[in-house]
């Protein structure tokens, strides 16, 4: 900053802060609980688990994107999920690890949030490609450029003096309602159900779904992405604009 006037910080309030504390108990039990897993990997480099995060990520893109409307798909579908979660647990180990063996950085920070944005994008780009179950492969891109307009706003509050904002429809909130969504598609596979046809809706409707004429699993995981992202985007806008005149 060109001003030597320093920025004040952002503060949490109401139901945000309760959400950050309860967070932070969740991170606290997780640390304690990898503890021992952690020791036992003194060896490893930190960035190998970031990558293969990324690796795995890829693989479940494709069961996603491929997954059709039978029972094989519904293997496909809760594949993907399974593979999402354990490229999520290492992906909490890295840093777990770094911080371990001291070898915590800007790289690895960058390195760890940049793999984030891919796999944000890529599970929503993967899910908007499977024309089982989306009629508008645009809502996938849809979806990821509003959920990066939100995770944008997280950084750029920071890149102008303040601290990093969580608030909004978090990556946590995301990520959870994005895997029960996919879990709920997998049974419609399964047993061949239909979604909830919205042609006879309202135009709104279809504007909520992003241009898809179905409301089922995943087409709720693409919208409520993209609105979450529209959402989170103008809490974090408000409250750094709020930081920054106060």
């Amino acid at each position: 900053m060109t001003s030597s006037q320093e920025v004040p910080a952002i503060q949490l309030t109401g139901w945000a802060r309760e959400k950050s504390e309860m967070f932070e108990k969740m991170r606290e039990r997780w640390t304690k609980a990898i503890t021992p897993l952690v020791q036992r990997m003194e060896g490893v480099d930190p960035s190998t688990l970031t990558w293969a995060s990324l690796a795995l990520s890829l693989l479940a893109f494709y069961l996603l994107m491929t997954a059709e409307r039978n029972t094989e798909g519904a293997f496909c579908i809760i594949g993907g999920v399974i593979i999402v979660l354990i490229a999520g647990v290492l992906d909490g180990l890295d840093g777990a690890l770094a911080r371990h063996q001291g070898t915590d950085g800007p790289y690895g920070d960058f390195l760890d949030h940049t793999i984030d944005r891919i796999v944000d994008v890529g599970i929503l780009v993967a899910i908007g490609m499977n024309a089982d179950f989306v009629n508008n492969p645009s809502s996938g891109y849809i979806a990821g450029l509003l959920t990066l307009f939100g995770s944008y706003m997280g950084t750029q509050a920071q890149s102008v003096g303040l601290g990093r904002i969580y608030g909004g429809f978090s990556r946590a909130d995301r990520m959870v309602l994005t895997l029960v969504a996919l879990i709920v598609t997998a049974w419609q596979a399964h047993g061949d159900v239909s979604g909830i046809s919205i042609e006879s809706f309202h135009w709104l409707a279809d504007w909520a779904l992003l241009g898809n004429s179905e409301l089922n699993g995943m087409t709720f995981a693409l919208a409520i992405s993209a609105w979450g992202g529209v959402y989170t985007f103008l809490v974090r806008f408000v409250k750094t604009r709020n930081g920054l005149i106060a």
